[in-house]
């Protein structure tokens, strides 16, 4: 595990490198363990200041960011980093505040993850950016994990290997967590699917939500979609049921 005393190179082996900023040391070592432990090499900064001139300097494949810092919290770390560079970003915080999320979006962040957190969310949430954003070489598949196909819906489509998704063709940036949402959805048009569904589809067996998280996502997906095409609406509500997608 690398410290903020300067910046740290490339490793030998070129894995894939996650940088950690947060002023919590024993969220540091645990989640730097942890992606060790699954093959990523970690880079740990405990504040934003110091975190700012490494990312950009020697930026690694994929950082992760808290909200309340020292020095430099984590909106003004990913504000400063956005003016120059596109890294992929998750949050990680203990902030359960709908603003915050929709603040950090906003100006960029990938995804997130309100503490406590499950390792396991989190490790699925970074192999998805990483496949999502076109990471430095491919990440190997899961055992047992088949290739996605294509899902095309209307003028939905979805490609699940790229995260990538647009409507009439216009491309659509979801968070991974809004591209499962989506897809559970699209998978299966007109079926209304309850929000501990979309949860089961969302989120791994040991991490609970609430049926507000599953609202604010796609609250905020569907204005994604309205950005393109004012008239979207194709995700519908059915109020005391769930959500479905139309595809008419």
């Amino acid at each position: 595990m690398e410290n903020t005393a300067g910046e740290a190179a490339k490793p030998a082996d070129d894995r894939t490198v996650i940088a950690l900023v947060d002023d919590d040391r024993n969220i540091l070592t645990t989640v730097s363990i942890a992606l060790q432990a699954e093959g990523f090499a970690t880079r740990v900064y405990s504040d934003g200041e110091a975190a700012l001139s490494a990312l950009l300097g020697n930026p690694p494949d994929l950082a992760i960011f808290d909200i309340k810092m020292p020095k430099m919290d984590g909106m003004e770390l990913l504000r400063r980093l956005r003016e120059h560079s596109p890294l992929p970003v998750i949050f990680l915080t203990s902030k359960d505040d709908e603003q915050d999320e929709e603040a950090g979006f906003q100006m960029g962040a990938d995804d997130y993850i309100a503490k406590p957190f499950s390792l396991r969310l989190l490790l699925a949430r970074i192999r998805a950016i990483l496949r999502r954003s076109d990471a430095r070489r491919p990440l190997p598949i899961e055992p047992g994990e088949l290739p996605a196909e294509v899902i095309e819906r209307g003028r939905l489509r979805m490609d699940p290997a790229r995260h990538h998704v647009t409507w009439d063709d216009k491309p659509v940036s979801l968070t991974v967590t809004e591209f499962l949402l989506l897809e559970a959805l699209a998978l299966h048009p007109g079926v209304i699917k309850s929000r501990n569904q979309l949860m089961d589809a969302a989120y791994p067996d040991d991490v609970f939500v609430d049926d507000r998280t599953v609202d604010s996502h796609i609250k905020r997906m569907r204005r994604k979609f309205r950005s393109v095409d004012p008239e979207f609406s194709s995700i519908e509500t059915l109020y005391g049921a769930g959500y479905s997608f139309s595809d008419g």
